[in-house]
């Protein structure tokens, strides 16, 4: 969440929201001169008397980069192209003016429509979107509503029936309510597309494109990413027109208030390993990354065995187990994450503390991704990666993207043959040249390095 020091419960499908007045026909700039001005940077921008104050009562009261420099060009109409990670004040970067903007309707949306549409990768992060952009339009007309796949179709459907000023869905769901006929997209006039770099990767581009041909041509579109691959580049010439392209906190750059470190250990060895950095700091809250779904909940249990507070969250668990289990986290009623890289991204809780890579990711962003879930909010992290043998090349390779290596706080490198291709696989180099066999191939890896999550 972005500087929110208070959250606040979305409502969605399983939390309904109770009939309210809409629109009134003073909304927005047109209001009467009884209501009070706004003060402060985000008003100098533009941004609603209403929602200035929210975000300031959340403890938002200076802009970050991000905002400082797309807030103007979103309040003036222009489309946005947004380069920066997670944790940079992206979503009141775009949700700010966004909201400001839809004020000025002054009339209710008409049923199975929706005004603004952001589109997000994760549920994870469409939740901390919806749970944001309530926050920020609080005591406004706006209303916002969340879509996404584990939860009641039937309810969403119901609900999207009466129409919705801001829609926050995730691709493959909503999708599924266009082929239902629940939302019809003609008159939508915002286009958020957050973490679209994710959305790529995990292979939304088809279902992106095909919503993309159900819009106005006519619309605001905002694209923020973490990075900008070819594709992105494409997507980017497809969606927006003449944008105003913002970057700040160049990918590869992890926040400088995270203080990062490695520690060498046989795989074998890490569950151990992890368990004595765990007691080191009960009582904070630490994520713990895996690699696979199974590989997590093998860990989640060996923890809870051996008694710790722990909770896992991966593609496997259902939207309510995954709800449930991030919930206790923020409260503290469990204090430690094991996830998968669906958490890599969105998952924004200031309080926590520490991140524990115990599998290195396949690719090297995410680690940058997966780090940034602490040092939140202006707070210091601690982020230390386990690197068995097997996985030297994937240091190296996150090394690489970062520009700066990471300090060794603990084991021993392997020597530097183990670098090679045959090590980066668990294999032993081969004597003689490579023109000998070894007498037995080691034991295939552990089910936590073998697939991504």
């Amino acid at each position: 969440m972005d500087n929110n020091k208070r959250p606040r419960r979305f409502r969605d499908g399983n939390s309904p929201r109770p009939a309210q007045s809409h629109f009134s026909p003073n909304a927005g700039r047109n209001a009467p001169a009884r209501e009070p001005l706004a003060t402060g940077p985000f008003a100098d921008m533009g941004i609603d008397h209403r929602i200035n104050a929210n975000i300031a009562a959340m403890g938002l009261t200076r802009p970050t980069p991000i905002q400082e420099q797309g807030i103007p060009a979103v309040v003036e109409g222009r489309d946005v192209m947004g380069l920066a990670q997670t944790g940079t004040g992206k979503t009141a970067a775009f949700g700010l003016p966004m909201l400001t903007r839809l004020i000025k309707y002054g009339k209710k949306p008409d049923p199975k429509t929706c005004r603004a549409l952001i589109l997000a990768p994760t549920r994870e992060l469409a939740t901390q979107i919806a749970t944001n952009i309530e926050a920020y339009a609080e005591g406004t007309p706006i209303r916002s509503y969340r879509v996404v796949g584990g939860a009641s179709i039937n309810v969403q459907t119901e609900r999207l029936s009466r129409g919705v000023d801001v829609l926050i869905a995730t691709p493959g769901r909503l999708i599924d309510l266009i082929e239902r006929r629940a939302i019809d997209l003609r008159e939508t006039t915002y286009l958020v597309l957050d973490e679209a770099d994710q959305m790529l990767d995990i292979g939304f581009i088809h279902a992106l494109r095909r919503i993309a041909k159900m819009l106005p041509k006519q619309r605001q579109t905002l694209l923020f990413s973490a990075t900008m691959p070819k594709l992105m580049e494409e997507l980017a010439a497809t969606y927006l027109t003449n944008p105003v392209r913002v970057a700040v906190n160049p990918p590869g750059q992890a926040a400088k208030k995270i203080d990062q470190g490695v520690h060498f250990v046989s795989q074998g060895d890490k569950a151990t390993l992890l368990a004595e950095y765990l007691s080191k700091h009960i009582g904070e809250l630490a994520i713990v990354f895996g690699r696979t779904k199974h590989g997590s909940d093998k860990l989640a249990r060996l923890l809870e065995k051996w008694g710790f507070s722990v909770a896992a969250i991966h593609g496997n668990k259902s939207q309510g187990q995954r709800e449930r289990a991030l919930e206790a986290f923020r409260k503290g009623q469990t204090q430690v994450l094991v996830a998968t890289d669906v958490a890599a991204r969105g998952l924004d809780i200031p309080e926590v503390a520490h991140v524990y890579n115990y599998d290195l990711p396949n690719v090297p962003d995410n680690y940058i991704h997966r780090i940034g879930r602490t040092a939140r909010a202006g707070r210091d992290g601690r982020a230390v990666a386990f690197c068995a043998p097997a996985e030297i090349d994937e240091l190296r390779a996150i090394e690489k993207t970062m520009k700066t290596s990471i300090p060794v706080i603990g084991g021993e490198a392997p020597p530097a043959q183990a670098t090679s291709s045959r090590a980066a696989k668990g294999r032993p180099a081969r004597p003689n040249g490579g023109n000998a066999r070894p007498a037995r191939r080691p034991s295939r890896k552990p089910a936590g390095q073998r697939s991504n999550a």
